[in-house]
């Protein structure tokens, strides 16, 4: 039977094979076609991101540190915030070195080491350790003061004190004063440490034994009512739980030992308790008998259960108090 012809659409003869398209070139949209497209919403943001780049370039250009001679030029003392921030202290809270009785000898060791550091001398970390109120970061702070009294302003020492608990950021302060003409005390005051506390490791990481160690222009002074640094429940309980006692207390009693000097403050006796207060009373002006002195003094202290610097120094003020005196150097 023969076949029917196929019908071709619309009546237009018989159908023929659909030819596959040829491969056609993808056209890239240009810049105007772009632009073209790009909805008014579009723009707007575009403007946007201009600007707020633009800003932010600015303040990053007004956020540059100065020059670090020009920086720090601004004071003698600092305070170290773990951010990276050096605030400096305008005005820094301190006795006058002669004001500091009872502790002669050690004075005179803190001193001449600090001096020989000042000089490009080598010069050992201090630790300050023992009785409370004895005067430890009085010493640390008149010590500097009387350093930079007799040196040029392009020569003298920068003191900057860390706080106990941002101690894990010493080593980026180091990096920030490795490379300064300057040379630094860094100091840090009740420096101990209790519990499962394991950042005392930066701190024997950058007294002695990191790679990059201790930078030749900083040295550090800390102070302390304990002379290795860590309560003695935390060294027995080390002993009692370590599978090798004698290797973990040495671990963390090697802190101390890394400090070259120990410089031992004990308690005062009453005639250096009696010094400390004359003393005070003479340099700021307080007026008073010496009988009277000398009984309201040992009064205060019995009261307080101590004698110390501290001590004397809290009875002049109730004194000077009481007498109407302000406490400004004569």
């Amino acid at each position: 039977m023969p076949q029917k012809p196929s019908k071709s659409p619309a009546g237009k003869g018989p159908r023929t094979p659909a030819r596959k398209p040829g491969r056609v070139a993808a056209k890239r949209p240009t810049a105007a076609s772009k632009a073209a497209a790009k909805t008014p919403l579009d723009l707007s943001q575009e403007r946007i991101v201009r600007a707020l780049e633009t800003i932010a370039a600015h303040l990053a250009a007004q956020g540059k540190p100065a020059d670090e001679r020009e920086s720090f030029k601004q004071a003698d003392a600092y305070v170290w915030h773990p951010d990276g921030r050096l605030a400096g202290v305008p005005r820094v809270s301190r006795v006058e070195l002669f004001l500091l009785k009872g502790v002669d000898r050690v004075r005179d060791i803190l001193i001449e080491n600090t001096e020989r550091f000042a000089n490009g001398l080598p010069a050992n970390n201090a630790l300050l350790w023992g009785a409370r109120g004895m005067g430890k970061s009085s010493l640390v702070k008149a010590a500097h003061a009387s350093i930079n009294a007799e040196r040029k302003p392009a020569n003298k020492l920068k003191l900057i004190e860390i706080h106990r608990e941002d101690i894990e950021s010493l080593p980026a302060l180091m990096e920030q004063l490795r490379a300064s003409s300057f040379r630094f005390i860094v100091f840090c005051d009740d420096l101990s440490f209790d519990g499962n506390d394991a950042s005392y490791k930066s701190l024997k990481a950058v007294l002695e034994g990191g790679i990059e160690g201790r930078p030749e222009n900083v040295i550090l002074y800390a102070t302390s009512n304990r002379r290795h640094l860590l309560a003695r429940e935390m060294i027995e309980n080390e002993r009692s739980t370590a599978i090798n006692p004698g290797e973990a207390v040495e671990e963390k009693v090697s802190l101390s030992d890394r400090f070259g000097l120990w410089l031992g403050f004990h308690r005062c006796s009453q005639e250096e308790y009696l010094a400390m207060v004359r003393g005070y009373c003479g340099h700021f002006g307080v007026k008073v008998g010496d009988d009277a002195l000398e009984r309201e003094a040992l009064e205060w202290s019995t009261t307080r259960g101590s004698r110390s610097g501290r001590v004397a120094w809290q009875f002049v003020q109730e004194l000077a108090g009481r007498l109407g005196v302000k406490l400004a150097a004569t």
